[in-house]
C-alpha cells in the first residue's frame, strides 16, 4: 500500500512503530533524558541541540568490506540523491527557497554583534528552518515562530545588503500560511494547506474532479495520477506542471539523472542497472507508466549488496494524498541481520492466513516481500535531516499485489538512536518496576519485531474489494493514518503470538510482546503529547493512528478493565491488565480497519479517526507536559549525513572513497546549499 513510509518514534518506550512516514514519522520521540557521556574511544552520536530537536550522526559500518566499483556506486546514488534536495524545499512551501537564501547570506556575512539574545534567536531560527526543510514544523506542519523582531531582521538584511522579497519577508511573521498541511475536518484542506503542490485558487473539489476524470489503460493496474506534477489554475483552467527534464524543477532533475547515469555503469548486475535505466527514463519524459515499469523493475531487483529509494514517493505531505515529496535514502546491505530476519518474508503467507481479517479480504498468495535490514550511507529531501528507521516500497497496490514489496529496516539509524542517551523519561511514565525491567530487558527487540511485522506483514497483507478505487480516493484524507494504523495492528497482534519464538526471533514471546504492548499503549495514550502544545488538536497521520488504535483499544477494554487507568501521587498511568484480551481487542480493531480500506468505507474511517485520534484529553495532555519540564532531551531527532570523499588519479578517476564526518550540523547545511544549488529559479 501507499504511505509506507516509517516515521518510528524513539519514544518513552523505545522505537515505536508508525510508518514514513511515520512514516512522514517522517521524527523521532527521544526517550532520552541528557547526552550520553561519550569517551573519545567511542564515536560520537550527538552533534547538537536546539528548540525541540536535537542532532545525531551516524556511522556506516561495513563500508571497508565494499568493492571500489560497489563504493562508487553508492557514491553516485549519494550525489544524485542531494541533487535533488532543493526540490523538496519548494515542494514544502513556494517561499523556502527565497527566505533560506536570504537567511544563509546574513549568517555567513553579518559582522555586527553576535552576542545579543536576537541573533542568537536568529541562529536558532535558522537551525530549524534548515532542519524542516523550510519555515514550517517538520512534524507538527505549524510554521516556525522566530523569537526576533521584525525591526531586528531588517537591520541584519540591511546590514549584510541582502534582498528579501516584501512577501516572503512579510510571512515570516504574520498569520498566511500557518500550516504547511491541514488535516481538519471541515475545511478545504487543499486550499487552507500552504505545501506547494497546489496553484492559488485550486480547491478539493478541483483536486478529485481533475483525477477523477482521467483513466489508466490498465483498470487492474492504475496509474499514480497527480505523484510527479504540481496542479495549477491558468486563465481558470487547471493544468499539471510535471516535474522532468525540460519540466518543473527539469534543472535539478537533469543533474540528478547525470549521477544516476553514472551508477548504471557501475551497477552490481543487470536487473540493478536496467532498473536504473527506467528510472533515468522517468525522469526525463514524466511519464507515469515508466513509473510503474521502474518499480516493478525495482522491486525484482533483490540481488546486491547497494540498493537505493529515488524520487517522488511518499505521499504525507499532500492533504490529499496524490502527490509525492522527493527522497533519497542510500543502502549497504546488512547480511547478517538480513539473514536473520528473512524467516518473516519466508513466512508472510502463515501470518495472512492465521490473521483475523475476513476471509475475503485475505490475499491468496503473499508474493515477493523482501526484508533487509541495511546500513544508510546517505539520504536527502523527505528523509533528512529527519528519517525514517524503515520503508516499505512501492506504494502502489497493484505491484504489492502481482510482484511484491521490498521492507528495509535501517539498523545503522536505529543503533544511533539506541547509543545516543538513556531512559530518565522511561522511569518517569511506566507504571511499575516490573514494566521497566520489562522495557529495558525486553522492548528494543520488541520494537524492531514490530518494525519488520508492520513492514513486511502489515503493508504486504489484506486485498482491497473487486471495483474498489485506490484508498487515496476511498479513504481521502483518512487514507494515511488508516493505512499507518492498520500495519501497526497487524505488528500488534502477531507481536503476542508464540508462533515468533517458534521461528526463533525471540527467546520469550510473551515477555517480549508484554514490553511492546506496554510502550505502545504509553506512548499512543500519553508519552506522544509531548510533541503538542496545549490545546492542540492531534494533526500527524502517526500521531493520529496512534492515538486512534490505543484509545479504541482502552474504550474496548473498560468492561474488563484490560487496561487500567491509575492515579498515583497526581500522575496518571495505564496498566495493562489482560494482554491475552488486549491482543482479541487488536485482532477485533484490525479486522474492522482493513474491511473500511478493502470497502472504501469512508464514513467509518471519519468516525474511527475523528472519535478517537484527534481529540486530546487536555488533564492528560497538561499533566504530560508538566511531567516533561524535568528532562532536558529535544524531543525530535535527525541527523547531519557522514561525507563520501572521493580520491582521483591524474586520470580523474575515483581511487578510493574515503568516509569522514561532518563537523556540525552548520557546516553541513552551508556545503549542501552551496553545492547542490540546482533551482536558482522556481517560479
Amino acid at each position: 500500500m501507499k504511505l509506507n513510509k516509517i516515521v518510528f518514534f524513539i519514544a518513552i518506550s523505545g522505537i515505536m512503530i508508525a510508518c514514513k512516514k511515520d512514516p512522514k514519522v517522517k521524527d523521532q520521540i527521544d526517550n532520552q533524558e541528557e547526552k550520553q557521556e561519550i569517551t573519545e574511544e567511542k564515536f560520537d552520536y550527538v552533534v547538537e541541540q536546539f528548540a525541540d530537536l536535537k542532532v545525531l550522526r551516524y556511522q556506516i559500518p561495513g563500508w571497508e568490506n565494499l568493492t571500489l566499483k560497489e563504493q562508487k556506486l553508492v557514491y553516485y546514488l549519494t550525489q544524485a540523491g542531494l541533487s535533488g534536495r532543493d526540490i523538496m524545499w519548494d515542494q514544502n512551501y513556494r517561499h523556502n527557497l527565497t527566505i533560506r537564501k536570504a537567511l544563509e547570506k546574513v549568517y555567513t556575512s553579518y559582522e555586527g554583534d553576535k552576542n545579543l539574545e536576537e541573533w542568537k534567536a536568529f541562529e536558532t531560527y535558522l537551525k530549524r528552518v534548515w532542519f524542516s526543510n523550510g519555515i514550517h514544523h517538520h512534524y507538527s506542519n505549524d510554521k516556525i515562530k522566530p523569537e526576533f523582531s521584525k525591526d531586528y531582521l531588517s537591520s541584519l538584511l540591511a546590514a549584510t545588503s541582502t534582498e528579501m522579497p516584501k512577501e516572503a519577508y512579510e510571512v515570516i511573521f504574520d498569520e498566511a500560511d500557518t500550516k504547511k498541511v491541514n488535516q481538519a475536518k471541515g475545511v478545504d484542506n487543499v486550499a487552507v494547506s500552504a505545501v506547494n503542490f497546489y496553484g492559488p485558487g485550486v480547491t478539493n473539489k478541483d483536486v478529485t474532479s481533475f483525477y477523477g476524470k482521467m483513466k489508466s489503460p490498465n483498470p487492474a493496474k492504475p496509474l499514480s495520477f497527480g505523484l510527479n506534477s504540481q496542479l495549477v489554475k491558468e486563465n481558470g483552467a487547471l493544468k499539471e506542471r510535471v516535474y522532468k527534464s525540460g519540466g518543473l524543477y527539469g534543472s535539478a532533475i537533469d543533474e540528478i539523472v547525470k549521477w544516476l547515469e553514472k551508477a548504471q555503469g557501475v551497477a552490481e548486475n543487470k536487473a540493478q542497472g536496467d532498473a536504473l535505466g527506467l528510472l533515468i527514463k522517468y525522469y526525463k519524459t514524466g511519464d507515469l507508466q515508466t513509473w510503474d515499469d521502474y518499480n516493478v523493475a525495482w522491486t525484482a531487483a533483490t540481488e546486491g549488496n547497494i540498493d537505493y529509494i529515488n524520487s517522488f514517493i511518499e505521499v504525507y505531505n499532500d492533504p490529499l494524498g496524490y502527490r509525492g515529496s522527493y527522497e533519497s535514502i542510500i543502502q549497504i546491505k546488512d547480511f547478517d541481520m538480513s539473514q536473520k530476519m528473512s524467516v518473516l518474508s519466508e513466512n508472510a503467507q502463515w501470518f495472512e492466513d492465521n490473521s483475523p481479517l475476513m476471509d475475503e479480504h485475505k490475499k491468496d498468495s503473499v508474493v515477493g516481500v523482501s526484508y533487509k535490514v541495511v546500513a544508510v550511507a546517505g539520504e536527502a529531501g523527505d528523509a533528512s535531516p529527519s528519517t525514517p528507521i524503515g520503508v516499505n516500497l512501492p506504494n502502489a497496490n497493484w505491484i504489492r499485489a502481482a510482484v511484491g514489496s521490498k521492507s528495509v529496516s535501517l539498523g545503522n539509524i536505529t543503533e544511533a538512536y539506541s547509543n545516543a542517551g538513556g531512559s530518565g523519561r522511561l522511569k518517569e511514565f511506566v507504571h511499575d518496576q516490573e514494566e521497566f525491567e520489562l522495557e529495558e530487558k525486553y522492548g528494543q527487540l520488541g520494537d524492531k519485531l514490530h518494525t519488520a511485522l508492520h513492514e513486511v506483514v502489515g503493508h504486504a497483507s489484506g486485498q482491497l474489494n473487486p471495483g474498489v478505487g485506490e484508498t487515496k480516493e476511498t479513504l481521502k484524507n483518512y487514507a494515511s493514518t488508516m493505512e499507518e494504523g492498520r500495519a501497526d495492528l497487524v505488528g500488534l497482534y502477531y507481536l503476542m503470538d508464540p508462533k515468533l519464538q517458534e521461528l526463533g526471533l525471540v527467546e520469550d514471546w510473551e515477555k517480549t510482546g508484554k514490553a511492546a504492548y506496554d510502550g505502545y499503549i504509553r506512548n499512543g495514550l500519553m508519552t506522544q503529547l509531548i510533541r503538542l502544545n496545549l490545546g492542540d488538536d492531534v494533526e500527524e497521520a502517526h500521531m493520529r493512528n496512534r492515538q486512534w488504535v490505543s484509545g479504541w483499544a482502552f474504550e474496548q477494554g473498560k468492561k474488563d478493565n484490560v487496561i487500567e487507568k491509575v492515579t498515583r501521587d497526581g500522575k496518571t498511568y495505564f496498566d495493562i491488565k489482560d494482554y491475552a484480551k488486549l491482543r482479541e481487542i487488536f485482532g477485533r480493531l484490525l479486522r474492522e480497519t482493513q474491511r473500511i480500506k478493502s470497502e472504501g468505507d469512508y464514513k467509518a474511517a471519519e468516525e474511527l479517526v475523528e472519535g478517537y485520534g484527534v481529540k486530546v484529553d487536555q488533564a492528560i495532555h497538561a499533566e504530560v507536559l508538566e511531567r516533561n519540564k524535568q528532562f532536558t532531551s529535544a524531543p525530535y531527532s535527525g541527523f547531519v549525513n557522514p561525507v563520501l570523499v572521493p580520491e582521483m588519479n591524474e586520470s580523474g578517476e575515483i581511487t578510493k572513497i574515503e568516509v569522514t564526518q561532518p563537523e556540525d550540523f552548520v557546516s553541513q547545511m552551508l556545503f549542501y546549499s552551496k553545492n547542490y544549488n540546482f533551482l536558482p529559479e522556481v517560479n
